[in-house]
């Protein structure tokens, strides 16, 4: 049997990319939760702040409208204490975030028992205060609705629905069961009419979790998104251009050990080991930051890949790990653009700076090369081998840009103007190769 094909987006099972993205979900679900309590806290607290202006200031308007019967103190009583039991929700969720772990699944349900209710309580204050019908007509029933939607940020289907459950039947028992003393000669509350309040209550808990739920599903791609761009950069380096980046990304498949045709490119910096003698190591760092930079930035624009930065130089691949049938053409280019770059950064700049360059073109095996616990992408063989000795050649000719007779068959027209060195000694070679000269 054939193994199943991986992918970059495959996770490992228990791997540590894995548990970082639950990890990473984990905590903004507690975010969103910790959001979410701050936003009830801030509601209670200002309506009952309205509540208590109201009446010190015009205490007629709440006797009008509740014949009477309107007590503040009631309202404290149902207040304060669930603003205490908010906080110290609050407190939990904050000391759960910063630790990392999540809320266990009974408290949130608890939690949304106790939250819905509070309109219910309300309601029940109302009824004594105005009767059944007045008080199912004014602000408590409304107010199940600002659970039902602060419950999306739960991002919980069940347990948003359950919120709208909660809020369904407490409103509805109360309006069919409870009967307040004092108005004994108020009619019923009409039944079909409250069964269907109490639907649409209901309806309002499932559609709020179906938006939290779709929430949830953003914040599981953009976390997965993200940790399949760490294995990326991870895998090929911090040094692989968005575009490399985005290419993968969109194929999906990761890399295997395999033979490929690519374009090999060896940059040295000349002769930047001496003058480190005379510069100070800030000097140095930054000075090979600023020519990494622009060389690094041509080799993006030409699909260029940086295999690995070899101190004052590099190697660069074209073709892997996706492939290009104009890599030679690519690269040939690329290194052109390379001297020309260096040229103009080297203008007005008291350290100028001269490079090499040596490409082949050949077949390598690319793969991942590492220990278990620490892989790279990485290409080997003849190829890479005779490419650096390229790139060598360049002090003994003093040029700045030699390549293979392979390399200038297969970027055709990108390199005609190829000037022929002849067959050339080369270390490590029995055979003398051709080698030929662009810059």
């Amino acid at each position: 049997m054939m193994p199943l094909r991986r992918t970059i987006f495959t996770p490992v099972a228990e791997s540590p990319e894995l548990l970082a993205a639950r990890e990473a979900l984990n905590r903004q679900v507690l975010l969103t939760e910790r959001l979410r309590i701050k936003a009830v806290i801030a509601t209670v607290a200002i309506l009952t702040a309205v509540v208590t202006v109201i009446q010190l200031a015009l205490p007629s308007i709440f006797i009008g409208i509740s014949r009477g019967g309107f007590e503040l103190g009631s309202t404290y009583v149902i207040f304060l204490p669930f603003l205490a039991l908010e906080l110290l929700a609050l407190y939990l969720v904050t000391r759960r975030v910063n630790e990392n772990k999540d809320v266990p699944i009974v408290r949130r349900y608890l939690s949304a028992l106790i939250e819905t209710s509070v309109p219910t309580a309300a309601l029940y204050l109302h009824m004594n205060w105005m009767g059944a019908n007045t008080a199912l007509a004014f602000a408590a029933p409304l107010s199940y609705f600002v659970f039902i939607i602060l419950s999306t940020l739960r991002l919980d289907f069940w347990l948003s629905t359950f919120t709208g459950l909660v809020a369904a039947s407490q409103m509805f028992a109360m309006a069919m069961l409870y009967r307040p003393q004092g108005f004994a000669d108020e009619p019923m509350p009409d039944s079909v009419f409250q069964f269907v309040r109490a639907i649409m209550l209901f309806v309002g808990g499932v559609l709020a979790g179906a938006v939290g739920m779709q929430l949830r599903r953003q914040f599981e791609a953009s976390i997965a998104a993200a940790a399949a761009r760490d294995r990326v950069t991870d895998l090929f380096g911090q040094h692989v251009s968005p575009q490399v980046v985005e290419r993968l990304l969109a194929t999906g498949a990761a890399p295997t050990t395999e033979m490929r045709q690519v374009a090999v490119m060896f940059v040295d910096i000349r002769n930047f080991t001496a003058a480190t003698r005379i510069h100070t190591p800030r000097q140095v760092v930054e000075r090979l930051d600023d020519a990494f930079a622009v060389l690094v930035d041509v080799l993006d624009r030409h699909s260029g890949i940086v295999n690995k930065f070899l101190g004052d130089g590099f190697l660069a691949v074209f073709g892997a790990p996706i492939e290009d049938p104009h890599a030679a053409r690519c690269a040939v280019m690329a290194a052109r653009d390379m001297i020309a770059q260096m040229s103009e950064n080297n203008r007005g700049n008291d350290w100028p700076l001269r490079i090499g360059i040596g490409i082949h073109m050949g077949a390598v095996i690319a793969g991942n090369v590492g220990s278990p616990r620490r892989k790279e992408y990485t290409v080997i063989g003849d190829t890479v081998n005779f490419a650096a000795r390229l790139e060598a050649l360049n002090k003994t000719f003093g040029s700045q840009l030699l390549i293979s007779s392979a390399t200038r068959d297969a970027a055709a027209d990108a390199a005609q103007d190829a000037e022929c060195l002849g067959d050339v000694e080369v270390r490590g070679y029995e055979q003398p190769q051709a080698v030929w000269r662009l810059a």
